[in-house]
């Protein structure tokens, strides 16, 4: 048994000595669910023993043979305190999409719902919002180009490997973008707490939920867009508000409960 072992360690990589690894992805579920993923592009899995019992390595899908390393190589090529759970991915980021591929889907769909994001650049919150929107079924997301974090390190870490299932589009003008859906039969909804209850909209088939920022909330030319605006109905206590991520959770689950 331990010469079969040796044998199988031969077939795998060893960290490059003196060369700063390069990695895109860390964390067990989204490099798991990355590498089991055949769109994705991936250049080296880097991996601790331990971690390794509990790995899919996939093989019929064509990947590197997995780089052994040790938790202290890790923790040396990534930020300090990251929580990397001994494993790591060097990979090419998933192909962009724009609201054009999101009309498209839609002309083949009865019901579809998208996530749109205004300006929400706490990468914790987007990947938050990201694995709430893959658990309620959206389809897609939208983001704008200039104002929104990277789609991999702690993003995607606190997807927990959503953002392999949740295609994102990142568009220059929010606006712009909204309208054009809006032409194609969406329907906008936009989260302020000056709006109307949101469990009582309608039901709409093709709709996108839209979320701004913490504090300042959406912007005006975003908002005036929004077909309707919808609030979540708080407790009158001593907690008024909750952040954009359990927010998300909510409405979108306000708003698939008919379904």
């Amino acid at each position: 048994m331990q010469r079969k072992h040796k044998k199988n360690r031969q077939n795998q990589g060893s960290a490059p000595r003196g060369k700063k690894l390069k990695i895109d992805l860390f964390g067990y579920h989204a490099v798991q669910a990355a590498w089991t993923n055949p769109q994705r592009f991936v250049h080296a899995l880097y991996i601790t023993e331990n971690a390794m019992k509990d790995f899919d390595l996939a093989p019929d899908l064509k990947r590197p043979a997995p780089t052994i390393i040790s938790k202290e190589e890790l923790d040396n090529a990534l930020p300090r305190g990251t929580v990397h759970q001994g494993v790591a991915l060097s990979c090419q980021p998933l192909e962009e999409k724009n609201v054009d591929d999101f009309i498209i889907q839609a002309s083949h769909a009865e019901r579809l719902t998208l996530v749109m994001l205004d300006q929400v650049t706490d990468p914790h919150n987007v990947g938050a919002i990201l694995r709430s929107a893959c658990a309620f079924g959206v389809q897609g997301m939208i983001l704008q180009r200039k104002h929104a974090p990277e789609a991999k390190g702690v993003l995607a870490k606190t997807a927990c490997g959503a953002l392999e299932h949740v295609p994102i589009a990142c568009e220059t003008n929010l606006t712009r973008a909204l309208e054009t859906l809006q032409e194609a039969g969406f329907f906008a909804i936009g989260l302020d707490e000056r709006g109307n209850d949101i469990s009582n909209l309608p039901d709409y088939d093709k709709k996108i939920l839209v979320l701004g920022a913490e504090g300042p909330g959406l912007r005006r030319l975003i908002k005036e867009q929004c077909d309707v605006l919808a609030q979540l109905p708080m407790y009158d206590g001593p907690m008024p508000s909750i952040n954009v991520s359990n927010a998300a959770a909510v409405a979108l689950y306000a708003l698939n409960a008919k379904v």
